[in-house]
Parts: C-alpha cells; sequence; structure tokens
C-alpha cells in the first residue's frame, strides 16, 4: 500500500476489497472457507458456525485493477460449490479443487456507471442493479441469455504474432470484410475480463485469451475466473472451452491453475 499525507498506510483496492469479502462471508453462517486470488492458500473458517456450513467460495475480489487508476470499469467475480468433506470439520483443499461443472452458482459485479451484479445457478442468470439511494438490489436484467452470434471479439491484439496460427486465422476471419458474411466484427478489449464478458453476455460475442508465447496456459485462472464465467455463459446458452474440452469438465489439481478460455456466444 503507499502512505498518505498523514502517514498512515493506505490498502490499494484489491486488498480492501479481499478483506472486506472474508470479513463479511467470515462473519456469515454460509461459507466454510474461501480461496481468493490475493491469498497465496485456501483459508478456512474454522469455528463451530463455519464448519456447520454447506459451502465455500473461490473469488477474483477485484478483476481488472489496471483499469482503477484510469476509472473504466473493474468488476469481482465469485464462484460456489456444496463442499465435499463432512460438516462439523474445517473445509479442506478438495472442497475448492471440484471441476466448474459441480458449482451450484456463480457471479460477478461490474462497477461501471452502475454497478451491476449478475448471479447464476442452474435455474438461469439474473442481473440485478444497485439502487443507491436505499442501497439495495433490484432485479434490471431478468432471465439473461446471450445471443447466439454478436458483434464483438474480445482479444489482446498485441498477442497477435504470438498465438498459434489457426489463432491469428480465426482472427483474420474475424475482421474479414469478404469472408465473414457476419462481420466485420469490432475488437473491444478492456483489460477487465468481467467488462468483456459482461457485454458480450448482453450483446453476443466471443472472449478469449489463449496460449501465447511463453504463456502455455494463458494468463487466466481456471477456478475464480474461467469456471464461473464458463458456468453463467452456459446457463445463459452460450459456450465455453479452453480449445480443446469444455471449461466445466476440467479437474483443478491446483487452487491458482491457469487455462485459456474461449468463451461466449455458441
Amino acid at each position: 500500500g503507499n502512505v498518505n499525507v498523514q502517514g498512515e498506510e493506505v490498502q490499494k483496492l484489491d486488498e480492501y476489497a479481499n478483506n472486506v469479502f472474508i470479513n463479511v462471508l467470515r462473519s456469515g453462517i454460509n461459507c466454510a472457507g474461501i480461496v481468493s486470488e490475493e491469498n497465496e492458500d485456501i483459508v478456512v473458517f474454522d469455528d463451530i458456525k463455519s464448519n456447520q456450513s454447506k459451502y465455500v467460495l473461490l473469488m477474483d475480489p477485484i478483476d481488472g485493477s489496471g483499469n482503477i487508476d484510469i476509472n473504466i470499469s473493474i468488476g469481482s467475480i465469485f464462484s460456489i460449490y456444496r463442499r465435499l468433506s463432512p460438516l462439523g470439520q474445517p473445509a479442506t483443499r478438495e472442497d475448492f479443487l471440484q471441476p466448474g461443472m459441480r458449482q451450484v452458482a456463480a457471479g460477478y459485479v461490474i462497477y461501471g456507471s452502475s454497478t451491476i451484479l449478475v448471479y447464476a445457478t442452474r435455474r438461469g442468470v439474473n442481473g440485478f442493479t444497485l439502487d443507491t439511494a436505499i442501497g439495495e438490489f433490484y432485479l434490471s436484467h431478468p432471465d439473461l441469455r446471450i445471443p447466439d452470434r454478436g458483434n464483438f471479439y474480445s482479444f489482446d491484439n498485441r498477442y497477435y504474432n504470438q498465438v498459434e496460427e489457426k489463432l491469428r486465422k480465426y482472427v483474420d476471419f474475424c475482421i474479414s470484410v469478404t469472408d465473414n458474411k457476419f462481420g466485420p466484427l469490432s475488437n473491444r478489449y478492456y483489460g477487465c475480463m468481467v467488462a468483456d464478458i459482461h457485454r458480450n453476455l448482453l450483446k453476443g460475442g466471443i472472449f478469449f485469451y489463449p496460449s501465447v508465447t511463453g504463456r502455455p496456459d494463458g494468463k487466466l485462472r481456471l477456478c475464480y475466473e474461467c469456471n464461473p464465467m464458463a458456468f453463467i455463459t452456459e446457463v445463459a446458452g452460450g459456450k465455453a472451452t479452453n480449445g480443446k474440452q469444455r471449461i466445466l469438465d476440467i479437474q483443478p489439481k491446483h487452487i491458482h491453475q491457469r487455462s485459456p478460455p474461449f468463451i461466449g456466444s455458441s
């Protein structure tokens, strides 16, 4: 953190958000522990109340933190699983290492011109907008369905020369005036996965962060970025793959493992 005029320690927003989420979840009755991008290891809430809880949560407290200083969209992502370990005991690592298809719920919050919570269970995806006057979220986007196709592709173009040839060909196809009868598509890339997925969910499109030179698994984390976004998108009628298999079928081996996501309109 930085030191302010008074010489006090000021927390970075990622750290602050992480602490807010952890404190709220720890003091509730429904969470046995968390995994966070900000914590190297699992955080188990080992007390009588929490050990009775059926659920664990995985999160990226602030996604797109590079956008904070320039005041464009950032978000939070979370993923919820039913525990595998016995109730009454502390949560264990295996509770957090479940394939994404076992999520009971997932969601994200996007902090933009308004604050929107998008929340998915197997029954559907709903969007809620924060009414700041009363401090409550109201249902503003009921039963979200992603369009079958869209006019946007979200890809960091600086990696164009560092990806497989077939991906370069795909990007060429996206922006072709002649080959793609629905094109050319618009490249929108915010440096915030939440913002890109949110736009594509509403308008249609595809988001991808592939293997690049020196990063064979890309940059994004399977457990608290790819899995929740894959779950939300699939429930909304879209698709999510790592390029070879469905993201939700991957068995995670490590809480911070990475995966290349291709997520969006079917």
